[in-house]
């Protein structure tokens, strides 16, 4: 008789899993974990947004108007990862901002505004959400710099009728644009001086100031490589639509430096998309462009076979999209995720997770599933370099989120995203809701990547890479978490306790 032990069998492929007829979400399926023979710290996290753009780490900001413009995009390249510029903007505007992210090598923006030495700053509005203003010659960008005045000299003086040239700080100590923040530090200590100011081609492009670089160097250490270009500048993404201006559009992106194009539709498997890929390639074949957004693998494999150098997953996913709910149409996030990576590495395109991320464990899971990079929203939204102004509501101290797909959203120009542009009636895909003050992306952004790290390790995969192998031999193995399992893998049976990470 034979006594042999069965192989052991534990546990479901993702294969067998995501082929039973179900839609399951991040929160609804669970790894289990693997073997460990390295180090948390040795996780490599560095993967690629697009077919030629690496990244070191695989976090991507949205294309959302209340989380990605200047400031988000230079953060977010600070870290190693990357922002997604928003399109509901002018195109000259959303040129602008592009800009404004890559004229310096800090992940600090003050968006400045310009005063002429004549003027008098009746409101603290004058200073546009700046913490200063640029005295120039001519009162604009561009002009000789004469000096600055802080707001809080301005909010300290007295007699507000004076003149912004009886009282501004005299100019500061230049730098070049690509100074790293220890330059700009080194040079405020030698000169005891509060201010630094960065220079390009001859024009003051900002001004750094000793609260703003304090602030910075008390954030984690930054252990990953920035996301620059040959050039010497931050790499920085935008978005644009299908329609016809939206390639006098990109016209003015590719211009001011853009790194990567997003196409940015809810439902990417259209043949304005279909078009606006091959017209992309076909005109600035050094670009490349990410399609989507898709859920299955049919309309990954249209988009790939137009050209795609990257695609955006996910439809209905986002804490504001009601795409689901109003149209009945979309996926849940792991099974789009894992279906449409598994025809899309076969091409080399990389997938982008986008939506429905609001946990480190979730980061670990759309990777583990295929994707190279997850793209969030809401976990970025009411961050210090987030859109908008902080307000106070039920004594939480919040910034407004929005979805694209809200009517406040489509008002001002995102309807051409739900392809709802020329129709009489607006049906909005999204809501409009506030989320509460998480600090700078600079402080928790390093927090969120270590415990991504050892999720990796907890599931024996050492890189990115790594991960997808274990996924695709079926080394890799998950179950469906119960609604039980799910309260009981959370905090659970407390009267009280304090949700702190880090």
């Amino acid at each position: 008789m034979d006594y042999t032990p069965p192989p052991i069998e534990d546990g479901f492929t993702a294969e067998k899993l995501f082929s039973q007829g179900f839609s399951y979400t991040y929160d609804d399926v669970i790894f289990l974990p693997h073997y460990i023979d390295f180090a948390a710290d040795a996780v490599d996290l560095s993967t690629r947004l697009s077919r030629r753009l690496p990244l070191a780490v695989p976090l991507v900001a949205s294309p959302m108007d209340t989380v990605s413009e200047s400031a988000m995009a230079s953060a977010m390249a600070s870290l190693g990862g990357i922002a997604i510029v928003h399109s509901n903007v002018p195109a000259a505007a959303q040129a602008a901002l592009l800009r404004a992210a890559k004229s310096r090598r800090v992940p600090i923006l003050s968006d400045p505004a310009f005063a002429a030495p004549s003027d008098v700053i009746e409101h603290e509005d004058d200073f546009a959400g700046s913490p200063f203003l640029l005295v120039t010659d001519t009162g604009a960008a561009g002009g000789k710099l004469l000096g600055y005045v802080s707001k809080r000299d301005w909010t300290n003086q007295n007699d507000k009728s004076l003149r912004v040239g009886d009282y501004m700080a005299p100019p500061p100590r230049r730098a070049p644009w690509n100074a790293d923040l220890n330059k700009i530090h080194e040079i405020m200590e030698n000169e005891r001086s509060g201010a630094v100011a960065l220079e390009r081609n001859g024009e003051v492009v900002d001004l750094v100031v000793r609260e703003e670089v304090e602030r910075v160097k008390g954030y984690p250490k930054l252990v990953a490589s920035a996301t620059v270009g040959s050039d010497g500048e931050f790499m920085v993404g935008a978005a644009i639509g299908t329609r016809e201006d939206d390639k006098e559009r990109l016209k003015h992106l590719v211009k001011a430096g853009v790194n990567v194009v997003v196409l940015d539709s809810s439902q990417g498997n259209s043949i304005y998309q279909l078009e606006m890929v091959k017209y992309v390639k076909s005109v600035y074949p050094e670009l490349d462009v990410i399609g989507g957004n898709v859920v299955t693998m049919y309309q990954a494999e249209n988009l790939i076979q137009a050209g795609v150098d990257g695609l955006r997953v996910g439809m209905g996913s986002g804490s504001i999209c009601t795409t689901q709910e109003v149209c009945a149409v979309g996926r849940g996030q792991a099974t789009a995720v894992y279906k449409v990576s598994s025809i899309a590495y076969k091409s080399g395109v990389p997938v982008i997770a986008d939506g429905g991320i609001s946990n480190s464990g979730h980061i670990v899971k759309a990777l583990s599933l295929g994707a190279s990079t997850v793209m969030m929203g809401s976990f970025l939204a009411g961050s210090h370099e987030a859109p908008g102004a902080y307000v106070y509501q039920n004594g939480q101290r919040v910034k407004k989120y929005r979805g694209m797909g809200s009517l406040e959203a489509m008002t001002k120009g995102s309807d051409a995203r739900y392809l709802g542009d020329t129709a009489k009636l607006k049906i909005a895909q999204g809501v409009v809701g506030a989320v509460k003050d998480k600090g700078s992306v600079l402080n928790f952004i390093p927090y969120t990547l270590q415990a991504v790290r050892q999720g990796f390790q907890d599931i024996g995969a050492s890189s990115l890479e790594s991960a997808h192998d274990l996924l695709r031999s079926r080394v890799l193995r998950l179950e469906v978490r119960t609604g039980a399992a799910q309260v009981e893998g959370g905090v659970h049976g407390l009267v009280s306790y304090e949700k702190k990470y880090y």
